[in-house]
């Protein structure tokens, strides 16, 4: 029987360590509050043995050791990896399965190196029912090490659809860290469009609460299919102790515990652009200031108009618009993989990342399948927007998105996440942006260069002297 170390048994170790024992794993556990891991032990029976010291942790594993930690990302981590450094030996390793910062992983790795142990970082996703009964869990680190631990997390993982397991190596160093925040920034910009076309159907045009419950379901089982879409259903689906629709006695702000603003910081580090990860963000930022919002509204009155148009319209319109929307992010998300690993070279391989993300995870939905296709067939797609299917499925809602756009501006209803995702794609198939009279203001007050198309190289002009008299007859 294979044994494993886990340390961290809050919800997401304690599932783990089910689902590990359930496919015949030994656990050795230990957490910092010594009765978790009693419990833990005794519920798993032979399967579990609890530790009482990190050091007695390691003493109780045969070499060479693996141990999972499921700890708080940040100093809890590095805390947790000082605690045992000390006790292992060369040819041991480490998993940090916690949403831990790439760069932070990165400096681990090193410091274990020098000790000859390794560091492996698995992003996971799927939350605590992922754990339980299947992750999706993106692997990152030195290929020999977890070739002999691959048996292991590929039968606790998720299946896709086609039952094939939802793990992998995807690639060197940090990128299964990385990838899997950029995971959660692609989470965080699906959950902001669902938000919105929530917000536009039930306090834009006023449908019952009951009817977009309807809209909704209908949607999760169609080209809109998707786990986020389902936990929308079951958000509507849910009611009060009086039978009040839960949804609408939650206060309308959300809190995010940082791997959004990683990704949309990465982005900007990278200089790739992914407005609507970065929206996403940014809209939750806006949805903390609940207060001054309210104060402002009263103050200011709403900006919201009255509809009056075509309902049904807005509707069919909204569904179209959704999916569009959806492909946008997902091409900035991995236009963003593809630009850090080209600066770190992990080795990371698109069809890889998407064929994981089919299963467990919490971005799982059916657009994932054309996806890991379309990388299949083309590795080097430098953006998800030029491959033909999924072009295809963006402009047949076209004009739909810049329906749903142009009525919520009409009648003042923020939508960042739609009005960013399609200026997003009008950007990307503009071959002549504005950014020549930024270039030209550039170089007029910092002296920054420009170029031209006529002649190569950086280029400065001699700026005609300000002049702000109008031409004889002008207004």
């Amino acid at each position: 029987m294979t044994m494993l170390g886990l340390m961290g048994l809050g919800v997401m170790g304690a599932n783990l360590a089910r689902n590990l024992a359930d496919h015949d794993v030994k656990l050795a556990l230990y957490d910092p509050a010594p009765a978790a891991a009693d419990r833990l032990a005794q519920e798993l029976g032979a399967r579990g043995v609890a530790s009482t010291t990190p050091a007695a942790l390691v003493a109780a594993l045969p070499a060479p050791r693996t141990i999972f930690l499921l700890v708080p990302a940040g100093a809890p981590t590095d805390a947790a990896i000082d605690s045992l450094l000390a006790h292992l030996a060369a040819g041991d390793v480490m998993i940090d399965g916690g949403n831990a910062f790439y760069r932070d992983t990165a400096r681990r790795q090193a410091a274990c190196g020098k000790a000859n142990v390794h560091l492996l970082g698995f992003g996971v996703s799927g939350g605590a029912e992922g754990a339980r009964h299947g992750p999706a869990i993106m692997a990152g680190g030195n290929r020999e090490a977890l070739q002999r631990l691959e048996p292991i997390f590929t039968a606790i993982a998720a299946r896709a659809p086609d039952n094939t397991p939802c793990f992998a190596r995807v690639g060197d160093g940090a990128a299964g860290h990385f990838v899997k925040t950029v995971h959660n920034g692609i989470e965080y910009a699906h959950m902001q469009l669902i938000a919105e076309a929530w917000h536009l159907l039930r306090r834009l045009l006023r449908l019952p609460h009951e009817k977009v419950r309807d809209i909704f379901a209908r949607w999760a089982q169609g080209a809109l299919s998707s786990f986020l879409m389902e936990c929308a259903v079951r958000a509507l689906d849910t009611v009060d102790a009086d039978g009040t629709p839960l949804i609408e006695r939650i206060v309308d702000t959300a809190e995010q515990k940082g791997t959004g603003q990683w990704t949309a910081n990465a982005a900007l580090e990278y200089g790739v652009p992914a407005p609507t990860l970065a929206e996403a963000v940014h809209a939750r930022c806006l949805s903390a200031l609940k207060q001054a919002r309210q104060a402002a509204e009263a103050a200011l009155g709403s900006s919201t108009i009255a509809f009056s148009g075509d309902a049904g319209a807005l509707i069919a319109a909204l569904e179209r618009a959704l999916l569009s929307a959806n492909v946008a992010v997902l091409a900035q998300g991995f236009t963003l993989i593809a630009a850090a690993d080209a600066e770190h070279g992990w080795g990371i391989e698109p069809a890889v990342v998407a064929r994981v993300w089919r299963g467990g995870c919490i971005i799982r939905s059916t657009l994932l399948e054309p996806i890991a296709a379309a990388f299949a067939a083309n590795p080097k797609l430098d953006n998800l927007l030029r491959e033909p299917v999924l072009w295809r499925r963006v402009a047949a809602g076209d004009a739909e998105w810049r329906q749903v756009v142009v009525t919520a501006i009409a009648h003042g209803v923020p939508v960042p996440g739609f009005a960013s995702a399609l200026a997003y794609v009008d950007g990307l198939r503009t071959g002549r942006l504005w950014a020549d009279m930024i270039a030209a203001q550039r170089d007029i007050f910092g002296q920054h260069g420009f170029a031209r198309f006529d002649t190569p190289g950086r280029h400065h002009a001699d700026w005609a002297p300000l002049d702000l008299s109008l031409p004889q007859g002008g207004h």
